[in-house]
């Protein structure tokens, strides 16, 4: 799979990319530690995956035939790879933030590359030793890898590796560091196999860097989402936010600022637009396709007025309010894994819940689940659910299949899990006070 360990891929979501058609090769400019773009796009390091895949959207007539990589398995043992395989590049996105950790050019016959406005690499010139010392200047020796059989010469935040067999003699030299690494003069005529960029001094150790200011274009971000909770259950979300708050219009003097906000079961919509601001969108509940499961479904009169959602997509949370009332009655939290249906519709919410834990002889204990917590983990702590599972089909449309599989929903101290099929957790809803009736309700469920 391209060299990578991800055991699932899909096409982004235009079907006509999936056909490439001749177009102009892309020249795009290389910062080192930074950026890889031109005048109208940029792939910036610490860029969240949503906005990659927004760009490519953007720009899906020139940038064709791009792929998602990821693990269906173990979602977190990888990184999450776009894989624009037309013109040779991934975007490589840390398993757990979701931003962009390292930039790969794999192909550099597919893409034209300059520096500081000037060419080192297109159809006319040859991305040589020779050119690549005149275009960044002087560094440290080349690295050898023996067991890729590649030489890497290192920048700050960029290397770029030769391979072995491109040179017409073998060099004699063998190396005696640990891990087969040594240093050495690269041979001339040497050409480039791949480019990285990333940050620090070192691809092997590099993180993702934090969000930069450029990437928050007016939103606000959630760090992290701790449920609070009463003796019962769920009572609220603390939100710890991040923005980025400028003087008049000049990015440069942005700064991070960070705060917390709380919501309540009960806070009125008002209230909780004064907290959080205006959503990203209001979405009015057209049906309730789980009123089945409800005790006489065929006596509840039919609502005149819809129950509605507001969905703060930067923060993977949507609100729900009543229709009557306009009180919240709902949160959902989503952790936006690949695989899952509503996949790279909500950033992944950092969330933390306080479960309680009741064991023969003792007090009740707590312990927290996160957005990282696999289901039978939190079976072990909880004990099975009393209930088995609803099984959870999502479509586009009555005529569309959910290529991602069903999830399964379990209901547990005024919260539903709903778990995918390889034991993460998609999404949890948690919801108020009991009703005056105290079972769960199957249109808790999320839509």
């Amino acid at each position: 799979m391209e060299g990578s360990n991800c055991s699932n891929v899909v096409t982004l979501l235009c079907d006509y990319w999936a056909v490439p058609l001749p177009g102009p090769m892309l020249d795009l400019e290389v910062v080192p530690e930074r950026s890889l773009g031109n005048e109208q796009w940029e792939f910036t390091l610490g860029m969240p995956l949503a906005q990659a895949v927004a760009i490519l959207q953007k720009h899906c007539r020139i940038i064709k035939n791009v792929q998602v990589l990821y693990s269906e398995q173990s979602p977190l043992s990888h990184d999450l790879i776009l894989n624009l395989t037309q013109d040779g590049i991934k975007l490589l996105f840390d398993a757990f933030n979701q931003r962009l950790k390292v930039i790969e050019v794999y192909d550099l016959t597919k893409v034209k590359l300059k520096y500081c406005g000037v060419h080192f690499n297109s159809q006319a010139i040859a991305p040589t030793i020779e050119q690549i010392d005149q275009s960044f200047g002087a560094t440290h020796p080349g690295v050898y890898n023996s067991a890729e059989q590649l030489f890497h010469l290192n920048f700050r935040g960029l290397s770029f590796s030769f391979q072995l067999d491109s040179w017409t003699e073998t060099p004699k030299y063998e190396p005696n560091f640990a891990h087969g690494l040594a240093s050495l003069q690269i041979p001339h005529g040497a050409t480039v196999k791949r480019m990285y960029i990333y940050s620090g001094n070192s691809l092997q150790d590099t993180k993702a860097p934090m969000m930069p200011l450029s990437c928050f274009l007016g939103n606000v971000y959630a760090e992290n989402v701790d449920v609070l909770r009463d003796g019962a259950g769920p009572s609220g979300l603390r939100l710890r936010l991040l923005t980025a708050g400028c003087g008049p219009g000049v990015l440069a003097d942005a700064k991070m600022r960070v705060f917390e906000r709380c919501v309540y079961f009960g806070d009125s919509c008002q209230d909780v637009l004064s907290t959080l601001g205006s959503p990203h969108k209001v979405f009015y509940k057209s049906e309730d396709k789980m009123k089945i499961h409800s005790p006489s479904p065929h006596k509840q009169v039919p609502s005149k007025c819809n129950d509605y959602f507001f969905n703060y997509f930067t923060l993977g949370v949507d609100i729900l309010f009543d229709a009557n009332t306009h009180k919240v009655k709902k949160f959902v939290l989503h952790t936006n894994y690949p695989g899952h249906y509503n996949f790279n519709i909500y950033h992944r919410c950092e969330f933390k819940i306080p479960l309680a834990i009741k064991r023969d002889s003792t007090d009740s204990q707590t312990e927290t689940c996160t957005t990282y917590s696999k289901w039978d983990n939190i079976q072990d702590l909880l004990g099975h659910p009393v209930e088995k599972p609803v099984v959870l089909h999502r479509s586009s449309s009555p005529n569309n299949t959910n290529p991602f599989g069903s999830t399964f929903c379990f209901g547990l101290q005024r919260m539903i899990f709903e778990v995918m099929q390889n034991n993460h957790i998609a999404s949890v809803t948690l919801y108020g006070p009991a009703r005056p009736s105290s079972q769960l309700k199957m249109s808790d469920l999320p839509q």
